[in-house]
């Protein structure tokens, strides 16, 4: 059993992971960051929900680029193929739930 207080966890670089669970392939990760990722296509699906901060999370729909502002509690969801890049404004966490050893 672990309980996991989000707000008390801090990096000490940027996208630094505090690995919570892996079940069956899928892992459950917490982020802390304060800098963007980078453009990427994760191997599969992609959860990512925001619970401390707010993130501009920029992706690729039909090739123009969109832009959607998420607050604590938003959830985006990547499916195969989604190219995004999220850009925290200032510092957040945010929980990923994806494919073990994807991007």
């Amino acid at each position: 059993m672990k309980i996991i207080r989000s707000k008390d966890f801090t990096g000490s670089r940027a996208w630094e992971a505090l690995d919570i669970a892996n079940m069956n392939g899928i892992t459950t990760r917490l982020h802390w960051t304060d800098q963007p990722y980078r453009w990427h296509v994760n191997d599969g699906e992609e959860v990512f929900v925001v619970l401390d901060g707010r993130v501009h999370m920029h992706y690729r729909d039909g090739g123009m680029e969109q832009v959607a502002e998420l607050a604590v509690g938003d959830i985006f969801y990547a499916g195969v193929g989604t190219e995004h890049v999220a850009h925290p404004q200032g510092p957040a966490r945010i929980l990923v739930i994806e494919s073990e050893g994807s991007v």
